[in-house]
């Protein structure tokens, strides 16, 4: 198992970066855990389960999730808590890490 850990940047982009320096190609994220400054996700609608509703939120989260990365592209659930004590879920696209930190639980497939 590898211990993937972004503490400044793009939680995406970075995980598929550290995953390349460990010559990571197609992994389980296992378990993802950590706090962003914002991020971006998405679902479905439910009249076209082929589209994606994209919200942003300019807001801080506690981040939960898995996922996996397959040819070296990291694709990832998420359920991030917000303010209000709401729970926002979906695909992740992007997230800001700055005041916390993120870690990836990677193994290897």
């Amino acid at each position: 198992m590898f211990v993937l850990e972004v503490n400044d940047g793009e939680l995406i982009a970075a995980i598929e970066e550290q995953a390349a320096e460990h010559g990571i190609e197609n992994a389980a994220i296992v378990s993802l855990i950590g706090g962003v400054d914002s991020f971006v996700v998405s679902t479905m609608p439910s009249d076209a389960p082929s589209k994606d509703l994209i919200s942003s939120y300019a807001m801080p989260g506690e981040m939960h999730g898995a996922g996996e990365i397959r040819n070296g592209k990291a694709h990832v659930h998420v359920t991030m808590g917000v303010q209000g004590d709401r729970g926002v879920a979906g695909h992740l696209h992007s997230a800001e890490v700055g005041h916390w930190f993120a870690r990836a639980y990677v193994i290897p497939c």
